[in-house]
């Protein structure tokens, strides 16, 4: 069976390279922080976010546009019949004034000579066609806001807080990402010393193991003592196998965390660890939470709540501007003459109020209140489930510090009843099960030592998370 234990052992190393990388908590973190695609996506909404605000910025100054066009028409305007009659009449009313005139011996040279221009004036038919043709038409706007009713206001107020809300989920997330790379440390801490036991009480059972046979051969002890031991001792192996696998599937998890390949060898280390073991860890009775990023990102979706009511409301107030343009326009000949060829200015005040609406107003600003008032009570229950989860995250540290203190209580005492009990078999007044009895305690207590320092490193962590700082268990 050891042999099959073996071949298993050496199946599963044949996975991941030989060679293993040391890394510390510390080098942990920073390539969890570097690697981790949701920090990467927050942090550049954080950029979304700034551009937006100054885009909004924008609104506070004046808006310049230029507008340009050029085309050609090929219609035509001509008069019809009726302006062509009036024409011809106003003509013939006006030789028939001359002839009345030229009654008077006075003005008979003058008569003379204006008959002889009317009687050869003629209008030729095209002469009143406006042709439209090529027309180019180009200028320039500029407006400038004076109050919209604190909209642009609101609108500028409620992007500064978007920016600050980015902020505080790049934070919450940097801490979810420190917590859980921490996790995954801790968790290769534990099952590598939980190998190191496993393979330290299989060489107190090789060493009995030696001293039986040796026994048995003498015919001090009976071959069912030795098989006793065998079966210890293969349950010691066993354990070992499940203490290796679990050390690999913790080295996998922590190298998805911090970016490296799966096959990746990661080896682990408790130097630098910070474990501030104390017993009578008091909870701070003012349940200070306003360190913790969520704590933050209340506050701003409260405060979001808040400006959307002003910006509903100034959707129903006057707005007030101020504009100028400047136009030319080039094109449409009459009597082969060109008609519009300049340009002009213009300069004046706009004002809008709103009058009526039947009410859509009120209804919008009572609806906003009342969602800003959902916040507001959505942000003090949240509030206290903060201050809970920091109480339990205080209490569970609590007892993490006096579990430590327990199991290493218990290591000595099993130390010592696995000595007595050595000498006892030695000498004969103790039968071998007892023994073995004392070196499983002994096992149990020091796995039970390592889960409880491992326990500690997580309870605290939690603690500093939950207490808003972040979590550090680096000296």
């Amino acid at each position: 069976m050891r042999r099959h234990i073996i071949y298993i052992i050496a199946a599963f190393a044949a996975i991941l390279p030989a060679s293993a990388e040391t890394l510390s908590l510390q080098a942990c973190r920073e390539k969890a922080l570097e690697y981790n695609k949701s920090l990467v996506s927050s942090r550049l909404l954080i950029q979304k976010q700034e551009y937006e605000l100054k885009a909004m910025k924008t609104n506070f100054l004046p808006n310049f546009k230029v507008y340009a066009a050029d085309f050609y028409n090929t219609g035509k305007i001509t008069p019809n019949s009726d302006m062509a009659g009036v024409f011809a009449g106003g003509i013939a009313n006006a030789k028939s004034v001359l002839a009345s005139l030229a009654a008077n011996p006075l003005y008979t040279p003058l008569v003379a000579g204006l008959q002889s221009i009317a009687q050869g004036f003629a209008i030729p038919d095209d002469m009143l066609e406006v042709k439209i043709g090529n027309i180019f038409a180009a200028g320039i706007n500029v407006v400038e806001p004076l109050y919209a009713g604190g909209k642009i206001t609101a609108g500028y107020k409620m992007n500064k807080v978007g920016v600050s809300m980015a902020r505080n989920k790049v934070r919450l997330t940097e801490q979810e990402v420190l917590l859980n790379t921490d996790q995954a440390y801790v968790l290769c801490i534990k099952a590598k010393e939980m190998g190191d036991v496993a393979r330290s009480y299989r060489t107190l059972l090789e060493e009995l193991q030696k001293n039986v046979e040796s026994a048995v051969r003498h015919g001090m002890r009976t071959k069912n003592d030795a098989l006793k031991v065998q079966v210890k001792l293969n349950e010691a192996e066993l354990n070992i196998v499940k203490a290796d696998n679990a050390y690999r599937l913790a080295q996998m998890n922590l190298a998805q965390i911090v970016g490296l390949p799966l096959t990746q060898r990661i080896d682990v280390t408790t130097d630098g660890i910070y474990i501030p073991v104390d017993n009578n860890t008091m909870v701070d009775p003012s349940l200070d939470i306003s360190q913790r990023p969520e704590y933050d990102l209340l506050n701003d979706k409260t405060e979001m709540a808040r400006l959307q009511v002003k910006l509903t409301r100034s959707e129903f107030l006057p707005n007030l501007a101020v504009f100028g343009s400047y136009g030319y326009v080039n094109g449409v000949k009459f009597l082969g003459e060109k008609l519009l060829k300049n340009g002009s200015a213009t300069v004046g005040v706009m004002l809008k109020i709103p009058l009526f609406h039947f009410g859509e107003w009120q209804h919008k600003v009572r609806s906003a209140k009342a969602a800003y008032q959902i916040t507001q009570m959505e942000q003090e229950e949240l509030n206290e489930k903060m201050q809970l989860e920091l109480l339990q995250a205080a209490n569970q540290l609590q007892e993490a510090a006096l579990e430590i203190s327990i199991t290493n209580k218990s290591v000595l005492q099993a130390e010592e009843n696995m000595r007595m009990s050595s000498k006892q078999y030695d000498v004969g007044v103790e039968p071998l099960s007892d023994y073995l009895e004392a070196q499983t305690l002994w096992q149990q207590a020091c796995a039970s030592a390592v889960d409880a320092r491992c326990n500690y490193l997580l309870a605290y962590t939690k603690y500093l998370k939950a207490k808003g700082g972040a979590t550090n268990m680096i000296e």
